[in-house]
This record gives C-alpha cells, sequence and structure tokens, in this order.
C-alpha cells in the first residue's frame, strides 16, 4: 500500500469508525471487510442475511466471525429506521412504503450512516452510480449551501497525488456547479494532504478563445472566488498551461498557478471521464474513487469493476473523509 494509504490508515486506526458495506455477499466486499478488520483499521458492518453472507465467506475460505453482519430482516432497530425515513422524506413516503423500501440495502445502509450507526458508507461492486447515489442524495443530503454533490478522482502515482472532478455525476454543469465543484475539490484535496491549487480547464487559456463554453468556465473562477476568496484558483485553462511552469510563463505568466495546479475541474463529465481515464491507461495513474463530495456524511461509490485493494482503499477514505465533519 502507498505512503498515502499508510497515512490514512494510522489516522482512521485511532478512531476506528464503522463503515456500512450494502453488499456484504460480494467476493470483493468480504474480502475487504475480513482484512480491514484484521488490520484493526476499522469496523466494517456487512447488509444481507446472515447465514448467506457467512456460507458465502465460508465457501471463499474467509474467516467472517468477527465481522457484523446486519440483516433488514431481522434488524432489531428497524422500526426506529422506517420512522426516521418517513421524517426524512417529509410526507414523500408512507410507513408502509418505508418499510419495503429500507429492505433494499443500498437505503437500509444509508439510513444507518442517517441515524449515527456507521460513520459512512461504500457500495457500488454489484450496483450502478444510481443505486448508490439516489438513497445518499434522498437520505444524506447534501451540505448546506451545496445544491448538487460531485465526484472526484485521486489520481495518484508513486508521490504523486492530483484530484480530478467532476468525473462521476454531473454531465453538464453551469458556472455555479463549476464553482461549487471547484470549492469542494478543493476541500477534498486537502483530506489527503494536497494544498489545493486549482485550475479550471477548458480548449482555451485566458481567452486564447472566446466561446459560450470558455466564457462558462471563466465565470466559474469568479464565482469560486467569491465562494472562497483564500482559495488559490484561476482559469480557464488548457491543462499545459496549468500544469507545466514553462507553458504557464509564456501563456499565463501572470497566473497565480504558474503552471503549478495539482487539483483539475473539468468543464463537463464527458471531459472529466475521458480526462481521468487517459491519465490511468496511458500515464500509468491509480484512480481512487469517485470520491463523492458535498454530502452531510460520506457515501461512497465503487466501480462494478473494482477489485478487492479498491475496495480496501475506499473504505480507508470513507473513513477519513468521517474524520473531517
Amino acid at each position: 500500500m502507498s505512503e498515502m494509504f499508510t497515512a490514512i490508515a494510522e489516522q482512521v486506526k485511532e478512531a476506528n469508525p464503522s463503515i456500512v458495506f450494502p453488499e456484504g455477499t460480494d467476493e470483493r466486499i468480504l474480502e475487504a471487510a475480513v482484512r480491514l478488520k484484521a488490520d484493526g483499521v476499522l469496523n466494517p458492518l456487512l447488509v444481507g442475511n446472515t447465514n448467506e453472507v457467512r456460507q458465502k465467506a465460508t465457501d471463499l475460505g474467509f474467516d467472517a466471525s468477527r465481522l457484523t453482519i446486519l440483516d433488514p430482516e431481522t434488524y432489531e432497530e428497524f422500526d426506529e429506521l422506517v420512522e426516521a425515513f418517513v421524517e426524512r422524506r417529509k410526507g414523500k413516503s408512507t410507513k408502509e412504503q418505508a418499510e419495503e423500501i429500507l429492505k433494499t440495502p443500498n437505503y437500509f445502509g444509508t439510513m444507518l450512516v442517517h441515524v449515527g450507526k456507521a460513520a459512512g458508507l461504500v457500495s457500488g461492486a454489484a450496483h450502478s452510480t444510481g443505486d448508490t447515489v439516489r438513497p445518499a442524495l434522498q437520505i444524506i443530503k447534501t451540505k448546506e449551501g451545496v445544491k448538487k454533490t460531485s465526484g472526484v478522482f485521486v489520481m495518484a502515482k508513486n508521490d504523486e497525488r492530483y484530484i480530478f472532478g467532476d468525473c462521476a455525476i454531473n454531465i453538464a454543469p453551469d458556472s455555479n456547479d463549476l464553482a461549487e465543484i471547484a470549492v469542494e475539490a478543493a476541500k477534498t484535496a486537502r483530506v489527503f494532504g494536497i494544498d489545493p491549487k486549482v485550475a479550471m480547464l477548458s480548449f482555451s487559456t485566458k481567452g486564447s478563445a472566446v466561446s459560450e463554453e470558455t466564457e462558462r468556465v471563466s465565470e466559474a473562477v469568479q464565482i469560486a472566488k467569491d465562494k472562497a476568496p483564500e482559495l488559490v484558483i484561476d482559469g480557464e485553462f488548457q491543462f499545459d498551461a496549468a500544469f507545466v511552469p514553462s507553458v504557464a510563463a509564456k501563456k499565463a505568466p501572470d497566473s497565480p498557478l504558474k503552471g503549478e495546479a495539482n487539483t483539475f475541474v473539468f468543464p463537463s463529465l464527458e471531459a472529466g471521464n475521458i480526462g481521468y481515464k487517459i491519465a490511468q491507461r496511458l500515464g500509468g495513474y491509480e484512480a481512487i474513487g469517485p470520491i463523492l463530495q458535498g454530502l452531510n456524511k460520506p457515501v461512497n461509490d465503487l466501480s462494478r469493476g473494482c477489485n478487492v485493494e479498491d475496495v480496501y482503499k475506499l473504505a480507508l477514505i470513507t473513513a477519513m473523509q468521517s474524520l473531517q465533519d
């Protein structure tokens, strides 16, 4: 495990928060949960039928005897979760509807986070992003002053680490959305020990091209500065002008970034998704995430193509986020 995650594990270990995993019978989730428990870094809570989870663990050769397994069908405080859900949804769900909804693992797990039985949630190994995010938006909701959640990746290689966003949630963000993504991405950067220097990306650098797209990005820069005056942020920038000092000296000599940006906000989900995958596949960077930001409590989404190491690391990140609140 990299130096960054070793440091995160040490910080998390002292608090030993509980993280809920709604996909309790998934092989990757089970193996990661056993490792997390054995390493003593956090307390994994698996959602599922107790017998099925234990049998699956036995079939795989894992010792699940120390793991906590929570079954919505037999959970002793289920009625309390139902009442809390009805209250949270403010009349949008009846008690009977809530009882059915909360038998769904992701909703059940998210409610555990909402009522404080767990510090955060990790899902997505067997569910779509929508299945993970929807309960979070309905129950956890975004922080005061944040209108939308967004998804960022930590791009890591050796001792290098960068933040890329939004690469997971918002398809066509407007200026206000981009500004919000930038401010939240800077907060996420600090979680990972990165002193954020934020570049708002485009196909233009400081007016070298003028279009609705470039003006949307430059407007977002000003909005972000108003939201967070202390933040080092600039744009609009082409990637090379944001990242390469010699290029920055020619294209944007007066910018505070000086080609040393480490937190990158893409102008659209299309650009962000393509960008992080190019860095991952051609550049050899590890893509950690997507990490959801802007929520009241941490909920994070795995890729369905994830491996055990991805689960382990995202659980650490989720635990770390929970300590920041």
